[in-house]
């Protein structure tokens, strides 16, 4: 140790130590290295180290010391360096390197090191810029690739085999109360789509009319009993056809009336209509319209929604019922109308009707017409009015005629 001689005219000369030097710290302004205590973790074992912490400018690396690390001393690369996400101290810094990163001991991969020194931790903020960085795994690219392929697939199989299958399993629990306010909701937007300005606006009513329509649909439901409690309506317009909406909505079309030419002809086609309200084969048929908003509705009760609404209303439109459905339908009716005392004559006499209409007017929409085998559906009513007994009209004239005029 260096010693200081100290004279005197009355003293002999003494040596005297100098200070020991104490540690220091050296600052980045104007140098290429900073010196600090650190904490290291190594991640593994639980090993805690109190390090010196050298930030080696030149280097661009954080050079950690300690007799207990492995070979006394560990490189950290500047451009590896990542601090820990959701660090509840704003005054120091706990670092680890990035995954893909290559060292030379396990250890570093996997350690932690924490700064607590400001101006450590400014210089390090200043000369890292990347330290918040979110380093994208390798293969993450192949694994996004892989899910937005199974989650393709699983978005077809839910619309081609999971909703189908959950419509005819929804159709057949869904509460009649629910099922009736759908199938209002349905009648509405199918009105506007036909032209209605408002709720109700193409409804047809007249005294006689109504007189009529309830004594007929009396008739057919008298004799055979029904789930649901009917509300058959008449809208005016051209068009030949009839629907069924869920919950028991029925809606006769002005055109159909009038190209009926006997009250049995609008018994069968309203018994047929009934047939899949009995069956819920429109509820079936909406739900899959509707798609995954239909069932999202039904399960929050909301049948209401504008996109969902109108897409079942333009199912109903144009709706195509399976030829089982139908089928099955076409029995019902015919067993309907007999129980009714009412022939089944009517059924194939309108059959034929249509088939004339669409000869003439192809482009008309016309009841039943995307359905095929319409003359086989009308000469199996005919054998089946073959085997019935005695029958009575349905309607008087006068009643048919109030009927058909319910628009005017």
């Amino acid at each position: 140790m260096p010693r200081i001689w100290i004279t005197s005219d009355s003293v002999p000369l003494i040596p005297v130590p100098t200070p020991k030097a104490l540690p220091t710290r050296w600052t980045s302004a104007g140098r290429s290295k900073v010196e600090t205590p650190a904490r290291y973790f190594d991640g593994e074992t639980g090993l805690r180290l109190d390090v010196d912490l050298t930030l080696d400018v030149p280097a661009q690396a954080l050079i950690l010391l300690h007799p207990d690390l492995p070979g006394g001393v560990q490189h950290w690369p500047l451009a590896a360096l990542r601090m820990l996400a959701d660090q509840a101290r704003t005054d120091q810094l706990i670092l680890s390197l990035r995954a893909d990163h290559s060292y030379d001991s396990a250890l570093i991969a996997t350690g932690r090191l924490t700064v607590s020194d400001p101006q450590m931790v400014r210089d390090i903020t200043r000369l890292c810029p990347d330290l918040k960085r979110r380093e994208v795994p390798p293969g993450t690219a192949r694994r996004v690739v892989t899910r937005l392929g199974l989650a393709v697939g699983a978005l077809v199989l839910m619309i081609f085999v999971i909703l189908p299958a959950m419509a005819g399993t929804m159709a057949q629990i869904i509460p009649i109360d629910s099922e009736v306010a759908w199938g209002k909701s349905m009648v509405r937007q199918m009105e506007r789509i036909l032209g209605g300005t408002e709720a109700g606006g193409l409804v047809c009513s007249s005294p006689e009319g109504d007189a009529a329509l309830e004594k007929l649909t009396a008739r057919l439901t008298g004799a055979t009993g029904v789930e649901y409690d009917l509300n058959v309506s008449v809208m005016d317009h051209d068009m030949v056809n009839a629907f069924a909406a869920p919950g028991g909505q029925i809606v006769m079309v002005r055109g159909l009336l009038e190209a009926a030419e006997t009250p049995e002809a609008v018994g069968a086609v309203l018994a047929h209509e009934i047939a899949h309200v009995e069956h819920r084969d429109s509820t079936r048929g909406a739900l899959r319209a509707a798609g995954s908003a239909g069932l999202l509705g039904l399960v929050l009760g909301d049948f209401a929604g504008g996109t969902v609404a109108v897409a079942m209303a333009e199912w109903m439109l144009n709706s195509s019922y399976t030829r089982d459905a139908e089928a099955k339908a076409d029995i019902y009716a015919l067993t309907m109308l007999d129980n009714a005392d009412v022939t089944t004559e009517g059924f194939a006499d309108f059959f034929d009707s249509l088939a004339e209409i669409e000869s003439i007017m192809p482009d008309l929409p016309v009841y039943m017409s995307s359905h095929p085998q319409t003359a086989t559906r009308a000469d199996a009513a005919r054998s089946f009015a073959a085997t019935q007994g005695p029958t009575q009209p349905l309607l008087t004239p006068t009643e048919f005629a109030a009927l058909q005029s319910i628009c005017d």
